[in-house]
């Protein structure tokens, strides 16, 4: 009897001493895991059941903090490009508007006034387009928003938006190369999220396209936008639906334009996916 509680004993002592040593090892490491950037887990000499499930929970909270230091420091760093990009975006306007003023007051010319005066037009412009895109953005971003859903009738609301930018994308040259499907395309969603996602797509064809554009809308909800944009990059397709992300061929933009159409198009239930290929940007909406 005694010899067992001695044996006992024996095994309840290594028991502790393997548990102590699995703990210490954990606590070398974690402090190493926690300031440096590494993917590299914790691990442990220890084969004891509940002191290695320690340490994989503590590997999965360690993977869960290191994904959102990533995202942090990646918003982080999308907040000064784009407060740098804004403010260049914004200054410059400002500059030609003073600048108009300031050759206004120095004239009696009526024509020269009326020049002055328009070029203010549409550097006033310029500025509102990009704090109402702000605007929006931060609206439909916002977790607050309730989102009204009904039965839609996808077919017109895409021939509609098409129709409502006819004029701007003739004035690029454009003439849109239109296939949608005469099957009823119905989906239960918002009808002003889907017109904002068009009106963003079709404002990117104006603004890459080299001419063309097709858009198809099958019987199984498919749509896409393609057009040649030859002073594009794999790269920057990539980068298209990223917060504040701009090409530099791209005036007057925020970068928020594919970024609301992929919120509002993941909200609604489906994807929206780019696509570069010879030199052919392909947008692909699933609803």
């Amino acid at each position: 009897m005694i010899v067992c509680l001695v044996i006992l004993n024996i095994l309840l002592v290594c028991k502790i001493l393997i548990m102590r040593r699995s703990a210490k090892e954990i606590a070398e490491v974690i402090q190493d895991r926690l300031t440096t950037d590494t993917n590299t887990p914790i691990t442990i000499t220890s084969h004891d059941r509940r002191m290695r499930e320690l340490a994989i929970q503590m590997n999965r909270q360690l993977n869960d903090l290191r994904k959102e230091y990533l995202q942090y420091h990646q918003g982080n760093t999308e907040l000064k490009t784009a407060i740098t990009n804004m403010s260049h975006d914004i200054r410059t306007p400002l500059t030609a508007i003073i600048g108009n003023l300031y050759m206004i007051r120095k004239t009696d010319d009526i024509s020269e006034i009326k020049e002055y005066l328009s070029a203010i037009e549409e550097r006033t412009e310029s500025m509102k387009q990009l704090t109402e895109e702000l605007f929006r953005y931060s609206v439909i971003v916002s977790e607050d928003v309730e989102t009204v859903t009904e039965e839609v009738y996808v077919n017109q609301v895409l021939a509609e938006s098409i129709g409502s930018f006819y004029p701007v994308l003739t004035e690029k040259g454009i003439t849109p190369n239109i296939n949608i499907s005469d099957a009823r395309v119905i989906r239960k969603i918002n009808k002003s999220d889907l017109t904002r996602v068009f009106s963003n797509l079709l404002n990117n064809a104006v603004k890459y396209s080299d001419g063309d554009l097709e858009i198809t809308l099958s019987e199984d909800g498919k749509i896409t936008f393609a057009n040649t944009a030859k002073e594009l990059s794999s790269v920057q397709v990539e980068q298209l639906f990223d917060r504040f992300y701009t090409v530099e061929a791209a005036h007057h933009s925020t970068g928020l334009g594919l970024s609301i159409a992929r919120t509002l198009v993941e909200r609604m239930g489906g994807t929206i996916t780019a696509d570069y290929d010879n030199s052919r940007l392909t947008i692909k909406i699933t609803l």
